[in-house]
């Protein structure tokens, strides 16, 4: 069973007993998210070696890739069938542990931070920074475009869950104010 339902780990946990009730439709339960923890829905069912996470990349009928994020509890079969329906549907996966923001959201959400406090700081345009992105590293799109395809609500929702409310105020890693 896969539930997809809005990035929001109180809705997911709302979701996921209601999931374990239509357990006849496969032993595997898959939540698709960006970054929240995969851990946090398995316990909810009750089933926690029967969850795994997938991470579709946006748009999802466009984008190969796939993140099959398996837990410490996450049983290997769960994760093969997991890959092999990946598989299935032309896509790409790769595997990863559970941690905030999985391989990709890890990496990409600092830069796209970076990209948002340097244009706070009246240091370049937004278009001056894709330009740059673009033409200086070769990426598809610069971090503005990209903040635009998935989202300001929704990147600023895997900010907040990449970097813990413990951090230092004045730690880089935390959401610039600018999005917020």
């Amino acid at each position: 069973m896969l539930e997809a339902v809005v990035e929001e780990l109180a809705v997911k946990r709302r979701c996921s007993p209601r999931s374990t009730r239509s357990a006849g439709l496969g032993p595997v339960l898959a939540t698709t998210t960006s970054a929240l923890p995969v851990i946090e829905c398995a316990a909810a069912t009750g089933r926690a070696g029967d969850v795994i996470g997938l991470h579709f990349f946006n748009p999802a009928p466009v984008m190969k890739l796939v993140a099959v994020v398996s837990t410490v509890s996450t049983a290997p079969d769960v994760a093969a069938t997991a890959l092999d329906l990946c598989r299935r549907l032309g896509k790409q996966a790769v595997s990863c542990a559970d941690r905030a923001g999985f391989i990709v959201n890890a990496l990409l959400f600092p830069y796209l931070n970076d990209a948002v406090r340097m244009l706070a700081a009246h240091y370049a345009e937004a278009d001056a920074i894709d330009q740059a992105m673009k033409l200086g590293c070769g990426y598809p799109m610069g971090p503005f475009e990209l903040l635009d395809v998935v989202g300001l609500d929704v990147s600023l929702a895997i900010e907040r869950v990449s970097v813990p409310e413990s951090a230092s105020p004045d730690s880089r890693r935390r959401p610039c104010w600018s999005i917020s």
